[in-house]
């Protein structure tokens, strides 16, 4: 007799080892599948490695580049890569674990293997050895997750031209370095081997740098990131690659379509991720696919199987880990009788270069496009006293809000600690917040979140410390 319960998530990343858990706390007998090490590739070849890395590369760029104006001095400073990698290791392997013992704590089953869908939420297990087991389940989540996408233009070989996880396993820096893609993730691969010696092109095939974004942080960002020496070339497409020897010759058009050829060390290809569902569903599961190849859902991430469920990046919205843990959490609690929601449109987007870049709820773009009347309030940082005091003062923050109700309709930061300010504001959000609501709350000085604050009030021309826009 195969094995019974309650829900089986297969896929342990962020979406799918959290609704492990939160099942398991309602009371649910909870079984997870994972082929690789637990965490998906948040933990293990995506967000928490590179972020280790940029972590790392900065501390390095710090010490060669800015402790000088502090005083404070250090000779000659050098970087031992092997060294770095195996923090980074460690970190990875600290995270991962550690899902391990979240399991043990909540009475989540852990399942080594491949998980498949069958018909009548039946669930194949196969393990390492090949071994083969039925499961049972009155629900299933699936949660497979992403992976890279690669492009017949410049094939990936893993020595000189690689993904993005490639990219976080170079063992000596790379003297020329070209990026396909100027989007989140080149930007932060850039970032990471630019602090370290690279000299990095990053070849990007849209119009406008980091499009999805509000276009007067993402110009901003540009400027600032184009004086930390990255390259970065817009509206060029890459055409072919060429192995010579130990160097990768690519063949692109640029802006003006004209075709260019640049010779690097190494290459990586960071063009997006698609959803993995190779070998996750039977012909009969009942589980149906959209034109992308995401797996198709409602907004309650329900798919056309009944009692399948799908979350995280096998899904449509953005690729975001966070995103994928509540819908994670959503789905457990919804299996569980209760009835959340996630609200999708304050997710919050952030890109870790130095500053960071982030963002919650519309563009100016998008509110203008919707016709809706808004107001906006901009404050930089250079007037903020914490931020100069760290040498910190590039960037902004921008609040976006209706010009009838002034709720808060966006927020959008490139400056310092633009991840954790970004958020205060999606709090904000959350409980329906005007721009005046923020500006009356008192903020800690000096701290760098009086940026958001300023812009609140600058929302309605009522900022403190810089003169205010004359309204129209």
């Amino acid at each position: 007799m195969s094995e019974k319960f309650d829900v089986i998530v297969i896929g342990s990343g962020p979406g799918g080892y959290v609704a492990a858990i939160r099942a398991a706390q309602l009371g649910l007998k909870t079984a997870c599948i994972e082929k690789g090490k637990n965490g998906g590739t948040c933990l293990n070849v995506g967000c928490i490695p590179s972020k280790a890395l940029l972590d790392s590369s900065y501390k390095y760029h710090e010490v060669k580049e800015a402790y000088g104006a502090h005083g404070i001095a250090t000779g000659d400073v050098t970087i031992d890569i092997s060294t770095m990698m195996k923090r980074k290791d460690k970190v990875v392997q600290q995270m991962s674990g550690g899902i391990g013992g979240l399991f043990k704590a909540n009475g989540v089953t852990s399942l080594a293997g491949t998980g498949k869908l069958l018909a009548g939420r039946k669930v194949e297990l196969t393990d390492a050895k090949g071994e083969v087991k039925i499961l049972e389940a009155d629900n299933v989540i699936l949660a497979s997750g992403s992976v890279p996408v690669n492009i017949p233009s410049a094939p990936v070989d893993g020595k000189l031209i690689v993904d993005s996880t490639g990219a976080l396993e170079f063992s000596e820096v790379p003297k020329r370095l070209g990026i396909i893609g100027a989007g989140v993730i080149g930007l932060e691969l850039g970032s990471v081997w630019s602090r370290l010696g690279s000299e990095v092109v990053l070849l990007e095939a849209m119009d406008n740098f980091l499009a999805m974004m509000d276009q007067q942080v993402a110009k901003e960002a540009q400027k600032i990131l184009k004086k930390q020496h990255l390259d970065i070339r817009l509206s060029c497409r890459v055409t072919g690659t060429e192995i010579k020897g130990e160097e990768v010759e690519v063949t692109f058009t640029d802006k003006d379509g004209n075709e260019q050829k640049q010779t690097f060390d190494k290459l990586i290809v960071c063009v997006g991720r698609r959803p993995y569902t190779q070998g996750l569903l039977a012909a009969d599961s009942g589980v149906n696919l959209d034109e992308r190849g995401f797996i198709y859902v409602n907004d309650l991430c329900s798919t056309d199987a009944p009692g399948v469920w799908a979350v995280g990046d096998v899904v449509r919205g953005p690729m975001l880990a966070h995103k994928s843990s509540e819908e994670g959490v959503m789905v457990a609690e919804r299996i569980a009788g209760q009835k959340p929601m996630v609200n999708y449109d304050i997710i919050p987007n952030v890109i870790y270069t130095h500053p960071e870049v982030a963002a919650v709820g519309r563009t100016e773009e998008q509110v203008k496009a919707d016709g809706d009347a808004y107001n906006v309030g901009i404050f930089p940082f250079m007037a903020v006293g914490r931020a100069v005091a760290a040498d910190e003062a590039d960037g902004f923050v921008k609040m976006i809000a209706d010009a009838k109700t002034d709720r808060v309709l966006g927020c959008h930061i490139v400056g310092p600690s633009a991840s954790d300010l970004v958020q205060s504001v999606a709090i904000a959000m959350e409980f329906g917040s005007t721009a005046e609501d923020i500006g009356m709350t008192v903020f800690g000085h000096p701290t760098f979140s009086e940026a958001v604050k300023e812009a609140a009030l600058a929302v309605n021309g009522h900022a403190v410390h810089m003169p205010n826009r004359k309204r129209k």
